[in-house]
Formats: structure tokens, C-alpha cells, sequence
């Protein structure tokens, strides 16, 4: 089991404890090119923890921004990655290359995102962040002054909606990658997707009216 104290390890920086030294590892042991995420995989598997650790450098920070966005809580979204993580360790092995290293984690980090909504409740959490990213242009169309209303507009989305979107227009994944990171036929991310953008539009007219 993946045991790592919460107060060393920062999702949003890069953390002394596991990054400085990860990535001079990664690139030099071998004298030649970091490590690819399977080598990454199969050499944990193997019980080479600095391996599993290289996995978590590369992307414990893209893991956190993702959890930010699907939960709107910073504190629940480090708990989040924190059991991606435990749960990505203790799956290495079912781990079946049928995906992405990354998208095998999104997946991960979706179903906990998941579960924090349904043990507390959907909640609309507005929370502002510098430089976000603006889903399908709306802040363009509503005005220069609306990205803070295009973020609370995402929070206020039911959560299968946020996640869609979040994914597609913020993390800029595919059609193929949302489907195999949620587990849902292609048809469904594109379905959502419609009803989500639909639903953004008509928060948009509510908050700038």
C-alpha cells in the first residue's frame, strides 16, 4: 500500500520529497531516455518503488488540477489524488494497456471524484482560478468580464456533465480518450457533451442577466 505524508506531498507543486530527485533518476539510470510510462508500469509491478514514484511526479499535478475542476474543493480534491494514487499502486497489476497510463488514471481519479459527490451530496461550489481555461469559448461570447461566471456555470453542471466537459475543453482529451477514461460508449461522451454545453449556455443567460 502506497503510504505518503500529506504534509510533503504537494499536488499542485512538485514536492521535494518526490520530485527533485525523481526525474534525475528517470533520465539517468539507464544513461539514455527517461523511462516510458509502461516501463514505468512493469517495473513497478516488479516492486520497484521508485518507478512507482516516477508515475506519480509525471503526474500527480496534472491529477490534482483534474480533481480541482471535477470537485471545486482543493482539500477534497488532495484526498482524491491521494487514493488515485493508493488505488493506482494496489491496481498495477489488472493494469491491462488497453489505455493510456494517463487516461488508466483519469479513469481512476473520476470514479473518486464520483464517489465524493455521492457521499456528500451534489453540491454548486463557485471557486475562482487564475488562468482557467475557457469551455467551448463561452466567456467569449458572454464578454471579456464572464470567465468567472463560465467557472461557476461548470460547478453549478450535474456532475456527469462537469465531468464531460472538464475533460473535453479543459483537459482537451478526445472523444475515444473521455470514453475509455469514464468507461461509457463514445456516443454517451457525445451526447453529454451536447446536453452540458446546452445547460452552460442557459446558466450563462441566468448569471448575466
Amino acid at each position: 500500500m502506497v503510504r505518503q505524508n500529506k504534509k510533503s506531498v504537494r499536488y499542485g507543486k512538485k514536492s521535494p520529497a518526490l520530485s527533485n530527485h525523481m526525474n534525475d533518476h528517470d533520465a539517468t539510470e539507464n544513461g539514455l531516455l527517461p523511462r516510458t510510462d509502461l516501463e514505468l508500469v512493469r517495473e513497478a509491478r516488479h516492486g520497484d518503488m521508485d518507478a512507482f514514484h516516477g508515475l506519480v511526479d509525471r503526474y500527480a499535478s496534472y491529477l490534482y488540477g483534474l480533481a480541482v475542476s471535477l470537485i471545486g474543493n482543493a482539500a477534497d480534491a488532495e484526498d482524491a489524488v491521494q487514493e488515485t494514487l493508493t488505488g493506482a499502486f494496489r491496481g498495477l497489476r489488472s493494469f491491462r494497456q488497453d489505455a493510456s497510463v494517463k487516461t488508466w488514471l483519469t479513469r481512476i481519479l473520476v470514479r473518486q471524484a464520483a464517489a465524493h459527490h455521492r457521499r456528500r451530496g451534489f453540491r454548486i461550489v463557485a471557486r475562482p482560478i487564475d488562468g482557467a481555461a475557457d469551455p467551448a469559448g463561452l466567456a467569449e461570447t458572454a464578454g471579456a468580464d464572464a470567465q468567472m461566471d463560465v467557472r461557476e456555470a461548470i460547478d453549478a453542471l450535474p456532475p456527469d456533465y462537469r465531468e464531460v466537459i472538464v475533460l473535453r475543453e479543459m483537459q482537451g482529451m478526445s472523444y475515444e480518450q473521455i470514453a475509455q477514461a469514464l468507461a461509457i460508449p463514445r456516443g454517451t461522451v457525445e451526447s453529454r457533451l451536447f446536453r452540458a454545453r446546452g445547460q452552460l449556455q442557459e446558466l450563462l443567460k441566468a448569471y448575466l442577466a
